[in-house]
């Protein structure tokens, strides 16, 4: 048989190296390993709606055919991308003389009246639904479905994982067995790094790899580093919504925890995925303020400096500014106090009486108002020493503002405690 022969038609090394047995499948240990809840159910055949959820190539379809093997015909299978009304009408019809399992992947394409009209049937036990996602439950589904469901987040597989599937490719009949395939040391190795705990995207790469090096004549092939190379020409990165959320988490609290190797390393990320340079920019800005405020005030002119540039000059040489800005929020010395003042004003504000504006702050600015009273009596602290005269100005003193000690915030907490001191 001619590699290349177009008469028969051969499904894709991903599609025939999917495992058809839980002994066969490769990764999720904390969720398929022996005694685990996942792997009880799927043995016992007791079977409740599930929801697998996580990053593309690292088994949740593959799991469904091997409970659909298990089940046979009472299992039915969609995909959101292509499934309609009258696909959703069928399966409902059905379930009425067969509770069967409903397989639905990419499950986060459908809209909110599809997944709404999934409810009742699952609620009342119709149907036992599984659904796979590459998003997050909690922001993909109705919230009614999500907690009508057992949810299991299924990992990016790990570097050795994913060498296993492909040795397993290399010798398995299903996949390249039949050829004779040499594999440079240290490429399937590198394949696993550049396919990020994604096995689909492993075996696609091994399989475009031997496609492009193949020598008709002699029946075989070696596969090189440089070879794997040109195939893959870049790393992609999967980034969804939850990635985002996750990312920018990460990338903040690095910031705040003084951490610049892992600040920067979460900005890369960023970056390479396809982040919004803005979005990045204004999280910068809130650290700035939030995590370093008056301990290093200059943090938030830096950081608003960088995003000036980011909005001015945009990738990838905004890369830089938003290095520099992070990097210097990351370093410098941190006080909340800000954050905490304005929280604690706030409080205030929702739970207590309102305070009243004494008449001699309030504005004199307008005809009348000296005889109104407005203003009488208030001293312009620039006419005194030091630029500070002891002054109300709340009719009930309340203390709102703690400053740190830490950078220049300690020189503002001196300042502060000395005037209050002299108010006494």
């Amino acid at each position: 048989m001619e590699l290349f022969e177009k008469k028969k038609k051969v499904h894709p090394l991903a599609w025939r190296m999917m495992p058809e047995s839980l002994d066969e499948f490769v990764g999720q240990t904390d969720l398929l390993g022996e005694g685990k809840p996942l792997r009880r159910l799927i043995e016992e055949e007791r079977f409740v709606s599930l929801m697998f959820f996580g990053p593309p190539g690292t088994g949740k379809t593959a799991l469904a055919r091997i409970i659909a093997n298990r089940i046979g015909s009472r299992f039915i299978s969609l995909n959101a991308v292509t499934a309609g009304v009258k696909e959703l009408r069928e399966v409902v019809s059905y379930a009425v003389s067969d509770s069967p399992v409903v397989f639905i992947d990419e499950i986060h394409r459908f809209n909110r009246l599809q997944q709404d009209a999934l409810l009742p049937h699952v609620e009342s036990g119709n149907i036992i639904l599984i659904g796979a996602s590459t998003e997050n439950p909690y922001f993909a589904l109705v919230p009614a479905l999500a907690s009508r469901s057992m949810l299991f987040e299924f990992k990016p597989l790990t570097e050795e994982e994913i060498v296993i599937i492909l040795k397993r490719a290399l010798s398995s009949p299903k996949g390249l067995g039949e050829y004779q395939v040499e594999v440079e040391e240290g490429v399937l190795e590198f394949i696993s790094v550049m396919s990020s705990g994604d096995a689909r995207k492993a075996l696609n790469i091994l399989e475009v790899a031997f496609l492009c090096s193949y020598n008709d004549s002699t029946k075989s092939t070696t596969i090189t580093k440089e070879v794997v190379k040109e195939c893959i020409q870049d790393k992609t990165l999967y980034y969804d919504a939850g990635q985002h959320y996750d990312l920018i988490s990460a990338f903040q609290k690095s910031m705040r925890g003084s951490d610049p190797d892992a600040t920067v390393y979460w900005l890369a990320r960023m970056i390479a995925s396809g982040e919004d340079p803005m979005y990045i920019a204004r999280r910068i800005v809130i650290c700035a303020a939030e995590d370093v405020g008056n301990a290093d005030p200059r943090a938030l002119l830096v950081a608003v400096a960088a995003m000036t540039a980011t909005e001015k000059i945009g990738l990838p040489e905004a890369r830089i500014p938003l290095t520099q800005a992070a990097l210097y929020v990351a370093t410098a010395p941190k006080s909340n106090s800000s954050l905490l003042a304005i929280d604690r004003a706030l409080d205030s504000i929702r739970n207590e009486p309102l305070q009243e504006v004494p008449t001699h702050l309030r504005d004199s600015h307008y005809k009348g108002a000296e005889k109104l009273g407005r203003g009488t009596g208030y001293l312009y602290p620039h006419n005194y020493p030091g630029h500070y005269v002891k002054q109300s100005y709340m009719p009930e003193k309340k203390t709102f503002y703690t400053p740190s000690s830490e950078g220049y915030e300690k020189e503002i907490q001196k300042l502060i405690e000395k005037r209050r001191n002299s108010q006494k």
